[in-house]
């Protein structure tokens, strides 16, 4: 169940040719595909392209009816692999995942698929999550198409230039038998706009049509001596080729301005962002008019010889506007004035920073820099500055009193449990060397649960705990998640940990999904999808791999049964990996289903009980263990309404979800007894009403004796 459903929105893929097509990013490329004749799609979900897997999914009548395929990839290398079938056959294919990291998986795969080249348009789309808004380490996906000599393109974020980039995509990729890097940033994968669609196209060469004439060549393998013709193809075909395609196609834009003398060189996703700050620095207007002419590389790599020299003939200087470092387009810039004898200054880190997300602010202050030194007549005066007295107070205040805030678990998340309950396991044996995985889970090396020492990719927390291999009566603890399990920890952590017979234990958190990346469906899954096989049980997986010591925890909320399997875990006599499975639904695809289902049956009538916990002000100490052993964000802090104690007690606010974990945390960790469990009752029947209002006059009567007792103690 993912995150969020297009079952409406995907109608719109059936429009034809003529008609509006008024959509998010991510459903306009799927769009465009179809347009395109693709005869298949693979892919696996990360931000920001998750959406595209989901829409994919839930298209997949139409898909089906076009005779296109889609598979949801086991991880970005099988994803990748999918493009195998173009490499002999005139079949469109397409492929998407999150970059980097996606791209770092899918290396080998791609690299061979560089190598023997396409004969069918092959299109890589990837999610470039790069920024202040990204989960990932900073890198660039433009090196690896270098490297390889993939095809990059990069187009400016609106509906129309993306779906252009798609359908050229293939082209291009066809015309230089390569296949092509579409990068699309996070803002331009949810930006929203319109196009004039075209008719969907069955593809003209069939998946049948292949399976019916099989093509073997294997001159296209990544062998020797085949792999030296390769490099000569790249070089004498295929890089000519495309050069020649994206120049006679136009594929990167030119916009007139008045200071001649002067240009603007960005990468097309930039294009949005430095529009915005030009006209807030007075170089543009509202319609996007610049005063200085730009050039906008929607192709990112290769780079045009004759583009730049014609666009930099004339020009005393020139702002080059690349996102991320190495600055590999202004190098190459460098290069190709230099070998036409241009004279044509380079700006561009030199103005700006070398790392980071280019935001409005950094663009702005780079484009004032560059013009104060090569045009300062194109800059309006500053108007004089006012100080806000009362803002500036208001600043200082927050900035001393408001602290940075870490991500965490949401509330009611069934892995939180899980590490309270390492928590307390760690008051018995000591502090554990845990090699956390990526995922919800990675969490748990923040506040307040401190957990985890390393983490260095997708299903391999396993071989990062495997060198500690147990030594001296301590173990290391491994964390994998059930989408990091199936991504490729299987065997890269549970199969690479039996067969060298690591001394170690292996925490499953198996809450269903692919949590993280918005909540798709996996092998284990508990629903059951007509087109997927879900429901194999993650404990048959791992000792189908040759673990022997497994244990399943179905309910992670029961601290008390969760700590005392990971204690016994990690104290065992039994050698070899020990497997714990923490089982518990995530709670926000719990919540994602059964609200509505809630909201409906309140609308009919039917009796609906919503459980919430509190805490009993009276009983509160004030101690606050149960805040940092579970770090609910539920759990905040109130004035004591005692006036005799200073102490803030713990309160519990309207985002409870009622799992119950602070209850049981104060049982399991023998707190104080101040939780409650309140049973919240829509439309209750008369047995509920009658039920109360005994409850009420018990709890009346016993307040009133107690309030007299009181009276009478202070006489």
């Amino acid at each position: 169940m993912a995150e969020r459903s297009f079952k409406e929105e995907v109608k719109q893929l059936r429009i034809g040719a003529g008609e509006e097509f008024r959509g998010e990013a991510i459903l306009a490329v799927t769009k465009a595909l179809l347009q395109s004749g693709v005869s298949y799609v693979s892919g696996y979900q990360g931000a920001p392209v998750s959406h595209l897997i989901d829409v994919l999914n839930d298209a997949n009548d139409l898909l089906q009816e076009l005779g296109v395929r889609f598979e949801s990839s086991a991880n970005e290398a099988s994803a990748a692999a999918a493009l195998a079938a173009s490499i002999s056959y005139p079949l469109r294919g397409a492929c998407t995942f999150k970059a980097t990291v996606g791209v770092n998986v899918a290396s080998d795969a791609l690299a061979a698929l560089s190598s023997g080249g396409v004969k069918g348009g092959a299109l890589i789309i990837i999610g470039e999550d790069y920024g202040e808004g990204s989960s990932i380490n900073q890198e660039r996906s433009h090196a690896f198409a270098m490297k390889s000599q993939f095809w990059m393109l990069d187009p400016r974020p609106n509906v129309r230039s993306i779906v252009e980039a798609v359908e050229k995509g293939f082209q291009l990729s066809e015309a230089s038998n390569t296949a092509v890097m579409l990068q699309l940033r996070i803002r331009a994968c949810h930006v929203y706009g319109s196009f004039t669609a075209k008719d969907n196209v069955k593809p003209a060469f069939s998946r049948a049509d292949a399976l019916e004439q099989p093509v073997r060549d294997v001159s296209r393998y990544a062998l020797p001596p085949y792999t030296y013709d390769h490099e000569r193809e790249k070089i004498e075909h295929r890089w000519p080729a495309a050069v020649k395609f994206i120049r006679e196609n136009s594929i990167n834009e030119f916009f007139d301005g008045e200071a001649a003398d002067v240009g603007i060189v960005m990468q097309g996703g930039m294009y949005n962002g430095v529009l915005r700050a030009m006209e807030i620095a007075g170089l543009a207007d509202v319609y996007g008019n610049s005063r200085i002419p730009l050039y906008v590389l929607n192709a990112t790599y290769p780079l045009i010889d004759e583009e730049f020299v014609r666009f930099c003939a004339g020009k005393k200087a020139i702002l080059v506007i690349e996102e991320g470092q190495p600055e590999f387009i202004e190098q190459g810039i460098n290069t190709i004035l230099r070998r036409a004898d241009l004279q044509t200054k380079v700006e561009g880190k030199s103005v700006l920073p070398m790392a980071g997300e280019y935001t409005g602010g950094v663009l702005k202050a780079a484009l004032q820099r560059f013009c104060a030194t090569h045009r300062p007549d194109l800059l309006a005066p500053e108007p004089p500055k006012q100080t806000n007295k009362s803002l500036s107070a208001a600043l200082d205040t927050l900035g001393q009193n408001v602290h940075g805030r870490q991500p965490s678990f949401c509330t009611g998340c069934p892995e939180r449990p899980i590490f309270t309950a390492m928590k307390l396991v760690q008051r018995e044996v000591g502090t554990l060397h845990i090699s956390n995985d990526v995922g919800c889970h990675t969490f748990a090396a923040l506040e307040p649960f401190n957990l985890g020492n390393t983490t260095v990719g997708y299903g391999l927390g396993g071989a990062g705990a495997s060198p500690l291999s147990g030594q001296n009566g301590k173990r290391p603890v491994a964390v994998l998640g059930d989408g990091g399990l199936w991504h490729s920890g299987l065997v890269s952590s549970v199969g690479h940990q039996v067969f060298n017979k690591t001394d170690s234990v292996v925490l499953v958190v198996d809450n269903g999904y692919a949590a993280a990346t918005g909540g798709q469906d996996v092998l284990s899954s508990a629903g059951d999808i007509a087109t997927r096989s879900t429901q194999h049980p993650i404990e048959k997986a791992v000792r189908g791999v040759g673990v022997n010591w497994v244990r399943h925890v179905t309910r992670t909320y029961d601290l008390a049964t969760m700590r005392d399997v990971l204690r016994e875990a990690l104290t065992t006599k039994a050698e070899g990996p020990k497997v714990v499975i923490a089982s518990s639904e995530c709670m926000l695809n719990k919540q994602r289903r059964e609200k509505p289902l809630m909201r409906e049956a309140i609308k009919r009538g039917e009796r609906v009980v919503r459980e919430r916990f509190g805490v009993d002000a009276d009983t509160c100490t004030g101690d606050h263990s149960c805040i940092r052993l579970s770090g609910c964000p539920s759990l905040t802090i109130a004035p004591n309404p005692d006036p005799l104690r200073r102490e803030p007690v713990t309160k519990v606010v309207d985002s409870c979800v009622g799992c119950g974990l602070c209850g049981e945390v104060a049982h399991a960790a023998v707190l104080c007894p101040s939780f409650y469990k309140a049973s919240i009752v829509n439309n209750p029947t008369w047995w509920d009403r009658l039920r109360q209002r005994l409850r009420n006059r018990v709890i009346g009567f016993l307040q009133r004796r107690m309030e007299g007792a009181r009276v009478e103690m202070a006489r």
